[in-house]
């Protein structure tokens, strides 16, 4: 099996600059994936051609029937599935260094600025050097989980395509005319109980990755939401503070319908014949 230190130590650095489910994915990737398929899933298909047996002499068929039923190897597939999905995040993981060396220039630029001239201020990184998701960086990061899903469904969808049912049957029958005789032959894998079982474990992982990429997703929206609900507020807040009352004994008034001055409302106009009618009917109560 190849060595994968390589790829792990890559991957590793993406932890820093992901979320808390991205952290959890880069977990399952390489505990139930990478770690599986170099421990276990290597040895079982070890044997896969050396046990492999065809009841035909004939000289060719045993060749041609497994290169039918096994188009490819299943670890082999497995290897180019983990290839291809870890490949969107190595491309975030290029995006965020680019943008992490160039803000580093900033805040020396800030640093060294002595003149008092306008310096423009790192955006995507804190004091710390920590990525913050957002702007371009969560563009980048959202087009890499949608990436990912669509190369994890894709893979699993074209296992079933290449190699037909999760179930590995014990011996099968090649109706493969030539090389083979013309009534064919039956060929027998060997461990099958144990080869489907792995293949099972690898499709549920496989969904469990697709399940926590459409948590992120999610995830990743409803921060964004929330995070633009907190500024718009913020705006609101700063707006209202700015207005001040016409009259100081209003501010309590005020401050209690958002900030705007309450006025008193204008007296009406009594006339005189206005206050007779009310005269004639305190005498009329009187009587």
């Amino acid at each position: 099996m190849s060595d994968w230190s390589y790829l792990s130590a890559l991957l590793h650095k993406v932890q820093s600059h992901s979320t808390v489910v991205g952290k959890i994915w880069m977990s399952v990737l390489f505990l139930f994936r990478i770690f599986v398929l170099g421990a276990a899933a290597d040895k079982v298909w070890d044997d896969e051609v050396s046990e492999f047996y065809c009841d035909s002499l004939e000289p060719g068929c045993e060749h041609a029937c497994y290169n039918k039923r096994f188009p490819i190897s299943y670890v082999h597939y497995w290897v180019l599935q983990i290839t291809f999905v870890s490949t969107p995040t190595l491309f975030y993981l290029g995006h965020a260094v680019h943008i992490i060396h160039k803000e580093k220039r900033m805040k020396a630029q800030l640093q060294g600025n002595t003149d008092g001239n306008i310096v423009k201020r790192p955006k995507y990184t804190d004091e710390r050097g920590k990525v913050k998701i957002k702007g371009i960086l969560f563009c980048t990061y959202m087009t890499q989980l949608f990436f990912k899903i669509l190369l994890e469904v894709g893979f699993s969808v074209g296992q079933f395509y290449i190699f037909g049912g999760i179930f590995m049957e014990t011996y099968f029958h090649c109706n493969i005319s030539r090389p083979c005789a013309h009534i064919g032959a039956y060929c027998y894998i060997s461990r099958p109980t144990e080869k489907t079982i792995l293949i099972f474990f690898m499709l549920v992982v496989s969904g469990i990755s697709v399940l926590l990429n459409i948590i992120e997703v999610i995830y990743l929206l409803c921060k964004k939401r929330r995070s633009s609900r907190k500024r718009f507020l913020a705006q609101q807040h700063a707006l209202t503070s700015h207005e001040s009352p016409s009259n100081p004994e209003w501010g309590p008034t005020s401050s209690r319908y958002g900030g705007f001055p309450l006025f008193p409302l204008p007296a009406q106009h009594v006339t005189d014949s206005d206050e007779k009618h009310t005269d004639c009917i305190s005498k009329e109560k009187d009587t």
